[in-house]
């Protein structure tokens, strides 16, 4: 398929090594990711050699979120998103859109970031790395908590979406990865983090408060179309005060207020399950790159048995109309 348009698609910046150690991956794989990370070029190629017109550039994980001073957190996020904006999609205007990276830390400055880069450079919405450290590496903020109210409503203002990324669970709930440190990324830990992050914002009442929100998972949404339903049914016996101020079942939500993509995953099975539970215009396509590799997900999702229109759908039209490409 030509003209694909994927999402979940990283940088980094020589001034800021947003990716920090990796102490479990092998060092071969994690080098050469760096080298994607930094040289665009390289991306353009694989974009080429897979008919991907646009990647939409995001800062990696754990990025802007991981840094523990607030000011600090401010100042890298507004240089990182001019970087992003005049070294990446400057170079590559007609191949590249970005998502903002913002500083959590202070959600207003956060808000004032994000539109800054729609209305200054165009960006398509924000890439947030999961929870917000609070100057102590387990001291964090989640997106659900009061505070960060005044960026939520500034989001649906501008009327883009949230994409919801990973990172490492914080280290004083890493007890159960001790021993198994392999699984703490992408392989688990990641995808329970992040699930959990979702489960969150949908008990909030974020979505009763601002129904026009849209947030994007990866992963075919984290397994969430998999595991969600159950969440609903047993919430049944659960007592009111524990579950959150939401109004509506959290399946309503995964439907109406979340895109899910195909980043990193790349099974038949699960996609055709993600496309029943939610639908194919709910559904985007996306690599998860330079953590994965272009030439091995897009032959799959060129060839998987779903129907021309769906794949039309998930390749391109859905995203062409969420971001107003």
């Amino acid at each position: 398929m030509k003209g694909k348009i994927a999402l979940e698609e990283h940088y980094e910046s020589a001034d800021f090594r947003a990716a920090g150690t990796h102490d479990f991956t092998n060092p071969d794989y994690f080098q050469k990711v760096q080298q994607r990370l930094l040289d665009i070029d390289l991306r353009i190629e694989d974009m080429d050699k897979n008919g991907i017109q646009t990647y939409i550039m995001s800062l990696t994980q754990p990025g802007i979120e991981a840094i523990m001073d607030t000011g600090e957190a401010v100042t890298m996020a507004r240089e990182m998103n001019d970087y992003c904006a005049k070294k990446l999609i400057d170079k590559h205007p007609d191949r590249l859109r970005g998502f903002a990276c913002v500083a959590m830390q202070d959600p207003a400055e956060a808000a004032k970031e994000l539109e800054r880069t729609v209305k200054n450079h165009g960006f398509v919405g924000a890439l947030i790395n999961g929870y917000t450290n609070l100057g102590d590496e387990n001291k964090v903020q989640y997106l659900d908590e009061p505070q960060v109210e005044v960026f939520w409503a500034k989001v649906e203002e501008l009327g883009v979406p949230v994409y919801l990324h990973p990172r490492i669970p914080m280290p004083s709930q890493q007890r159960i990865y001790q021993g198994y440190e392999g699984l703490l990324g992408s392989a688990w830990g990641f995808g329970v983090e992040t699930s959990t992050h979702a489960i969150r914002l949908m008990l909030s009442g974020l979505f009763d408060r601002h129904p026009g929100l849209q947030i994007i998972l990866g992963h075919l949404g984290e397994a969430l179309p998999f595991t969600l339903p159950r969440v609903e049914h047993r919430l049944r016996h659960q007592r009111t005060e524990t579950q959150g101020p939401h109004n509506k079942p959290v399946t309503h939500y995964l439907h109406e207020n979340f895109f899910l993509t195909t980043s990193g995953t790349f099974r038949t099975q699960a996609l055709l399950d993600t496309m029943l539970e939610v639908g194919s215009d709910k559904i985007l396509f996306s690599v998860d790159s330079p953590y994965e590799d272009a030439s091995e997900i897009s032959p799959w999702f060129d060839s998987c048995p779903i129907s021309e229109n769906d794949r039309q759908k998930i390749g391109r039209d859905n995203a062409a109309k969420l971001f107003r490409l």
